[in-house]
């Protein structure tokens, strides 16, 4: 006599009941993302940050210096913009904005952030991670974080929360701030990983003890000499910002960070290929100190600066690798972008200005990293969705802000009126459909600490410098005064060489008048 498939449930004790429930919801929900995962109208997203890398930095972008043969493949398979942005000339504030959907100066203490900030995003806020994940995706960031842990200040030794799981994301392996800052540890999830308990790990500002080597004292020992700032703790031979001691198991060697973050990022995608995912890729390069593996150092006649944008393109080819090999790449939407724009000197003597020769590393924009002219924000900036993308060129304005609201939009997910202030939905810019249009306006601020902004509207160019000052306008690093108030026509002086403001006071007045605005009302997104 064959058995019933299911008996009554009086007769199965309760213990059995809750397993049965479980496992029927087990099974639901993970038909439910393989369902998801299956639709071609809901991609997985993965978004690969670049750091420090100008408009002119790739070949697809003119680059001719070097070759960067997948991101190039990313913009012939894909929409290659023009007109795209990150939010910010520097680091923290850019990737504070991308997550939050929100500008940056609208919350104090988001400029570049120290080794031991806490964390600059709040639980509960809104976030391009918790928004997909109320869409059933599962949420990765690997690679450089640089905003901040913990409530008060990261408890090295113990729980680093909160930080990314705490705002959406999954799982994390991460660069806790920058390498140029203490401390050479990787965090897992909550914890540094490999940390020795018997060797706790301490960061501080000061000087930890008389005999505590650095830059300034040992000197003649770095592999890696500075130029300036970088001076206080030694590890691996190169001095760093911030003060550290212990942790000796936990500690990276720079030349393997691009390495492990790959290796992290296709083992993870493997792991959650039967559910949607969106996974931040950030990387490190072109960041300072620019330690490049060995089989990367010497690719390119700019020096390490050079070698780190041939190591960056490595990356990007071994995640469309993995996707191709796990056969995603069809149902994947990537995202390339930067931080902000390029710097040469930026801290280490490593031959970025000495190599540069011709290579214009933001093009044909004027400045980069630390100012608000367009080559501190204006990147390169490619979308690619196999089958759904066309491939093409766009000069529509998109931001690295909007891909919170955009990428909600695509996942069927609707923004909280109170969340991701300045984000706005032009994902039919992205998908490079027809007639599709990006942003009508855009503000751009430096890092945070100037109080220097740049607003976009059409082709007019407004620059406000509060501080009236600004520094690395021809990739340089010296400060140097300028006017409050500069106007420049894009159309025909896309460098931002000559200041017509006096030429068009109209038109001066209603933008001055629009940036205010903007930065009083406390958000810009209706």
């Amino acid at each position: 006599m064959s058995r019933p498939l299911f008996c009554p449930i009086k007769t199965v004790p309760r213990a059995g009941i809750a397993c049965m429930l479980v496992a029927c919801l087990s099974f639901l929900a993970a038909a439910s993302r393989s369902s998801f995962a299956a639709d071609r109208s809901v991609p997985n997203i993965v978004v690969i940050m670049a750091d420090d890398l100008g408009y002119g930095d790739v070949s697809c972008y003119g680059a001719k210096a070097l070759k960067t043969p997948n991101i190039d493949r990313l913009a012939a398979e894909g929409q290659r913009f023009t007109s795209g942005y990150c939010s910010a000339s520097t680091c923290t504030p850019t990737r504070y904005s991308f997550l939050t959907g929100t500008y940056a100066f609208r919350k104090p203490g988001t400029g570049i952030a120290p080794p031991n900030s806490p964390a600059l995003i709040e639980p509960g806020t809104a976030t391009i991670a918790s928004l997909l994940k109320q869409a059933g995706y599962q949420t990765a960031v690997i690679g450089k974080w640089h905003l901040g842990l913990g409530v008060d200040a990261p408890d090295w030794n113990g729980e680093l929360k909160p930080g990314p799981l705490e705002i959406g994301f999954d799982h994390c392996f991460l660069l806790p701030t920058t390498n140029d800052r203490v401390p050479q540890v990787y965090v897992s999830d909550h914890r540094v990983l490999h940390l020795d308990p018997s060797d706790p790990l301490w960061v501080g500002n000061e000087k930890p003890s008389e005999d505590h080597p650095t830059g300034i004292t040992h000197r003649d020992s770095l592999k890696m000499d500075w130029s300036h700032g970088h001076n206080a703790t030694i590890h691996n031979g190169i001095s760093r910002i911030g003060f550290y001691t212990g942790g000796h198991k936990a500690r990276f060697r720079d030349e393997d960070l691009a390495d492990r973050w790959v290796k992290e990022s296709e083992e993870w995608i493997e792991a959650n290929r039967d559910a949607p995912f969106f996974l931040f890729f950030s990387s490190h390069d072109l960041h300072v100190p620019r330690m490049v593996h060995e089989r990367f150092q010497g690719a390119t006649s700019l020096g390490p600066r050079g070698d780190a944008i041939v190591e960056l393109d490595w990356c990007v080819g071994q995640i469309l690798d993995a996707l191709d090999r796990m056969n995603l790449s069809e149902n994947t939407l990537v995202v390339f972008c930067s931080d902000n724009g390029p710097v040469l000197d930026d801290g280490y003597k490593d031959d970025a200005i000495e190599k540069i020769g011709d290579h214009k590393a933001a093009g044909l924009y004027r400045g980069g990293k630390y100012n608000v002219f367009e080559g501190g924000t204006r990147t390169p900036f490619i979308t690619r969705w196999p089958g759904r993308i066309p491939a093409g060129e766009s000069d529509q304005v998109v931001c690295t802000i909007d891909l919170p609201a955009s990428c909600a939009s695509i996942a069927g997910v609707d923004l909280p009126p109170d969340g991701c202030l300045d984000s706005f939905d032009v994902s039919d810019a992205l998908l490079g459909k027809p007639g599709a249009k990006g942003r009508d306006h855009l503000v751009q601020q430096d890092n945070g600490r100037g109080g220097n902004y740049g607003l976009r509207v059409g082709n007019w160019k407004l620059l406000r410098h509060d501080s009236k000052r600004t520094s690395n306008t021809e990739l340089r690093l010296q400060r140097r005064p300028i006017d409050e108030f500069l106007l420049y026509d894009l159309s025909s002086d896309p460098g931002e060489r000559t200041n017509v403001i006096d030429q068009h006071p109209k038109i001066a007045a209603r933008m001055k008048q629009r940036l205010a605005k903007i930065i009083e009302a406390g958000r810009s997104r209706p």
